[in-house]
């Protein structure tokens, strides 16, 4: 053992007794530190508890407390009559200068290790604060959430030993009860002819499009998607392995004539569509072109990813049913889910499918995720039998009517000049084309002067680079009020950039 080290204990240990930690364990901290960077080695030798009290000015207990449980832990050891050193045992490190900051924590920003990085995933994002306005690309107010709702019927689960079974481990194919209660609920209102075989419960949609993109696009296999299309979704295929081959969209939807065209030349491996209300552009897909796709489908042997985020919100008529309620050959892989419906925080979807796709889905949703939040299904589940999901949404959809109304109704009037746009039958959000004179990047930057957040990056709507510049514009987050705020703002940013455009 060596004899005591010369390490100046009293000025480099800096105990906080402002901070939510004893001092036993911040001395443990730094002293842990020391060892594991090098500058107290193996077998060194320690202050006594007396002399570490006085240099720290702290309570001899507290510094034995904080030997005993470095003891403990195997980094120092005591022996009788000699001392307290460091362990023998622990490994030689060189030696490295030691910032001050470190001492109290670790902040390591690069791995000592070799990754997959995957640059396809990374998006931009300007922080905003919270008095900004936020214009999303279409999510639903959480503010109108029935947590009521939601509460009592979770705290009746919670409160009866029966339900204490919930607790354990489930199912991997979701909640018993919510995949029951979604086969009388989607055949109803969707016009779906399923059983429970052919339920997958999700934490969202965005996982029932994981789920589909493994199963289908290792290996290089293909995708077709709209040339404008929901990014998520691209980057998900990307993931996966797949090739992304794009068609036009149009006001009749995705364009199902060059879907064939490519058929006839290569082999596709699923088709990704968001047939109720195309994401970004809100068209829905006609029923000639809906037809045609399902025929594709069977005669060339490909999957539909039908995509069905916000069936529930179509205002002008009642809902066009999806492709999934008249796929006779298995070939429709539908999504959707409560999250729209809801609130975005309350992630359960479902992946609906034929039996054997189900099973393997839920092979590899095992490996994810294991299985979802058993007792939030079951309070959703209860929610749907007793209708509250149902009156939520009828409620919320004439709300989300009123404010896009408004919302389109000022941006016609009040900006007119700069914007193009086509008031959408269904959805939570405008597809808005800016004027070619002005530039979004502009605009957005200005925005953010008036506190106004887009919380987008425009291009990424861009699929193509046909620089069609056009953005979803969110109406459905935002109560009269904030309407009448944002368009106002818009309006300054507008003027603003616009005398910028023209002045010299």
């Amino acid at each position: 053992m060596s004899s005591p080290v010369s390490f100046p204990f009293k000025t480099s240990i800096i105990l906080n007794r402002s901070i939510n930690r004893h001092l036993y364990l911040q001395l443990c901290d730094q002293i842990v530190g020391f060892i594991k960077s090098g500058k107290l080695s193996p077998s060194t030798k320690l202050p006594g508890s007396r002399k570490l009290s006085e240099d720290l000015a702290i309570h001899r207990k507290t510094v034995v407390s904080a030997y005993d449980e470095l003891i403990a832990q195997g980094w120092i050891e005591s022996i009788a009559a000699k001392g307290t050193f460091v362990s023998q045992d622990l490994p030689i490190i060189t030696p490295k200068q030691l910032h001050k900051s470190s001492i109290f924590k670790d902040v390591i920003n690069i791995g000592g290790f070799k990754f997959k990085h995957r640059s396809h995933l990374k998006r931009k994002r300007i922080a905003s604060g919270k008095d900004f306005l936020k214009v999303g690309d279409g999510a639903p107010d959480h503010r109108l959430a029935p947590i009521e709702d939601i509460a009592r019927i979770y705290r009746n689960y919670t409160k009866k030993t029966h339900y204490k079974e919930l607790l354990a481990y489930g199912d991997i194919y979701g909640n018993i009860e919510l995949r029951q209660a979604l086969v009388s609920y989607l055949n109803q209102t969707r016009g779906l002819k399923i059983s429970v075989d052919n339920v997958l419960i999700t934490r969202g949609s965005q996982m029932g499009i994981y789920l589909a993109s493994q199963l289908l696009l290792n290996n290089q296999k293909t995708i077709i998607t709209g040339n404008t299309n929901y990014m998520t979704a691209d980057t998900t295929f990307i993931e996966a392995g797949g090739i992304i081959e794009q068609v036009s969209v149009d006001k009749y939807g995705i364009n199902t004539n060059e879907i064939e065209t490519l058929c006839t030349s290569k082999q596709i491996s699923a088709v990704y569509v968001t047939s109720h209300h195309h994401h970004p552009t809100t068209v829905t897909l006609s029923a000639e072109r809906r037809m045609h796709l399902l025929n594709l489908a069977y005669t060339y042997k490909f999957a539909i990813i039908e995509d069905d985020y916000d069936y529930d919100f179509h205002y002008s008529n009642a809902p066009i049913l999806p492709l999934a309620s008249n796929d006779n050959y298995g070939n429709v892989i539908y999504i959707g889910g409560f999250t729209k419906i809801i609130a975005p925080a309350l992630r359960i979807g479902y992946f609906i499918a034929s039996k054997d796709v189900i099973d393997e889905a839920a092979k590899l949703r095992r490996i994810i995720d294991r299985q979802g939040d058993t007792l939030l299904e079951q309070t959703v589940a209860r929610m749907i039998i007793n209708g509250d999901v149902q009156r939520h949404s009828n409620k919320v959809k004439k709300i989300y009517k009123t404010r896009r109304d408004l919302f389109c109704k000022l941006l016609q009037e009040k900006l007119g000049s700069y914007f193009i746009f086509k008031i959408p039958k269904g959805g939570m959000a405008v597809w808005v084309r800016l004027d070619t004179r002005y530039n979004w990047d502009t605009v957005m930057a200005e925005a953010l002067k008036h506190q106004l957040d887009f919380n987008q990056e425009w291009k990424r709507y861009d699929n193509d680079n046909s620089g069609h510049n056009g953005i979803r514009m969110g109406f459905a987050a935002l109560n009269e009020e904030e309407i009448i705020t944002v368009i106002k703002k818009l309006e300054l940013i507008m003027k603003t950039v616009s005398i910028s455009k023209t002045t010299p």
